[in-house]
């Protein structure tokens, strides 16, 4: 079936398209074009404050729920510690830091797919409901295991003549 594109009005996002009922013309019939209906999108943000109020709620709920999210916050946070105690270069700090914000994000990404899969198959057991959870949960490990080489290679050299000077005093 193909859809007229309707005209735009700036009052009506484009976002919102109105369903079509089973009495909605084929392909072969006559077309109407498509109405957006704002009433379709829920808690649109009216405002750019709107939307970051909506995403720090997600990083709340996330920390607040999700164990493995706190342990990744804690974790990152003593790596950028530590590389400013051991006087990293800055460049070296912000390569820690962008790693440390993808395994955040991976995580913030894994906790979506398991709410939106929970959310669809509710209480029973779904094959597709597994995979798609155990995918989500190994790029969270994917990006973990990558974050501590990272980390590993900039922190254990910088860490390791710490050590050596504090032997030789």
């Amino acid at each position: 079936m193909t859809i007229d594109r309707p005209s735009i009005s700036p009052n009506i996002p484009p976002f919102a398209i109105m369903p079509q009922d089973s009495s909605s013309p084929t392909v072969h019939e006559s077309k109407k074009p498509l109405k957006y209906r704002r009433e379709l999108s829920w808690k649109i943000a009216s405002s750019l404050a709107t939307s970051f109020r909506y995403a720090w709620g997600g990083l709340t709920y996330a920390f607040e729920t999700q164990r493995n999210f706190r342990i990744h916050t804690i974790i990152g946070t003593l790596a950028i510690g530590l590389g400013l105690f051991l006087q990293l270069k800055p460049v070296e700090i912000s390569v820690i830091g962008v790693t440390i914000g993808i395994v955040l994000a991976m995580e913030l990404l894994n906790t979506a797919i398991e709410s939106v899969v929970d959310l669809t198959v509710g209480q029973s057991y779904h094959e597709l409901a597994k995979i798609a959870k155990d995918c989500a949960a190994g790029a969270v490990l994917v990006s973990a295991m990558a974050a501590a080489i990272v980390a590993a290679a900039l922190l254990l050299p910088a860490l390791w003549a710490v050590v050596q000077i504090a032997i030789v005093r």
